[in-house]
């Protein structure tokens, strides 16, 4: 039994004034016209429709019917209408998660061109540094930064971003300047927790010649969830900082941060735009991948490793491992 099949059947043939013209129409027979109609009579359990040799004519049951049928259909095909439109077009409220320093330094500027390239579409934007569990808590996507585990979500790649070893000039002055990962153990490290850090650090330095990479425990001086404090404190002199290039890009083109240790290389990251599935993915998400696809195409941070400065070769030197040597 299929009701709106008979509803469309019966409406066509009051529309048509014939069981002949209908089935034209709907391209049926005239016999599986009147069958739908019989079909339809015989579950209501009243007649609809009087017919004769010469005419047809609605009952006053078959009246109030018809139009009950028309304003149903008219919410279907507006129904259909409205699910058509936003497969075609993007629409609704997008639910984003984004790392809080990466999304106010360099989302945060895209979301009002893609409100205006998409004027259907609104923004629920979320900022943490942790994973969170997209299906779980019901976000349409998220931008992780970091090698992504094993998982059925799907991910594209942005962009990627060198972690580096860091400090300010006047730090080094003070302090003096590491030459070996084993030197840090005599300095004020700074330790971003998300990266799996509570005070007792372990860092992996790897030789940029190939060489084993050497792993160092550390004792941290402070330990923040967010990369924006742990900057803030190395800028002004209060110790070195592994943090990425997306976030101190800016302060080593400008010298207020120098890198360290030149002879092992930087740990490279993926960032990555992820989301549930490939599967009838929502025309508001393709539109938020593509768009960050685009906007990262060729992203650099705004430094290179020969802009970046050296350490100072001047000023008090730490003693112990640390040789003092400029770099």
């Amino acid at each position: 039994m299929n009701r709106s099949l008979e509803m469309e059947v019966f409406a066509a043939v009051v529309d048509a004034g014939s069981f002949v013209r209908a089935g034209e129409a709907l391209n049926m027979s005239k016999a599986a016209v009147s069958r739908h109609v019989d079909a339809l009579e015989k579950r209501l359990g009243v007649r609809l429709l009087q017919r004769t040799t010469r005419r047809l004519a609605l009952t006053e049951e078959g009246s109030g019917f018809y139009h009950h049928c028309r304003d149903i259909l008219a919410a279907m095909e507006s129904a259909e209408a409205e699910v058509t439109s936003r497969v075609l077009e993007p629409s609704g409220t997008l639910r984003i998660n984004v790392p809080v320093s990466f999304a106010q330094r360099h989302l945060d500027p895209l979301w009002g061109e893609f409100l205006r390239r998409y004027p259907k579409v609104g923004l629920d934007i979320t900022l943490n540094d942790r994973v969170v569990d997209l299906i779980d808590e019901g976000f349409d996507m998220c931008v992780r930064i970091g090698n992504l585990s094993s998982s059925s979500l799907v991910s594209r790649r942005l962009a990627s971003t060198s972690v580096l070893l860091v400090a300010s000039p006047e730090y080094l002055r003070a302090h003096g300047t590491p030459s070996e990962p084993a030197d840090l153990a005599s300095h004020q490290v700074i330790a971003y927790s998300n990266w799996g850090g509570s005070g007792r650090e372990e860092w992996a330095f790897t030789p940029v010649d190939g060489g084993e990479p050497v792993r160092v425990r550390l004792d941290s001086r402070v330990v923040s969830n967010s990369g924006d404090p742990c900057r803030h404190i190395a800028l002004e002199g209060g110790g070195i900082v592994m943090q990425p290039d997306f976030l101190i890009g800016d302060d080593l083109r400008a010298g207020r941060l120098v890198t360290l240790l030149p002879q092992y290389a930087p740990r490279e990251l993926g960032i990555h735009a992820v989301y549930p599935s490939r599967k009838q993915l929502p025309q508001k998400v393709r539109a938020m991948v593509n768009y960050l696809v685009e906007c990262f195409a060729g992203a650099s941070w705004g430094w290179s490793a020969e802009q970046a400065g050296q350490a100072p070769s001047g000023g008090a030197r730490k003693a112990g491992r640390s040789t003092g040597k400029s770099l």
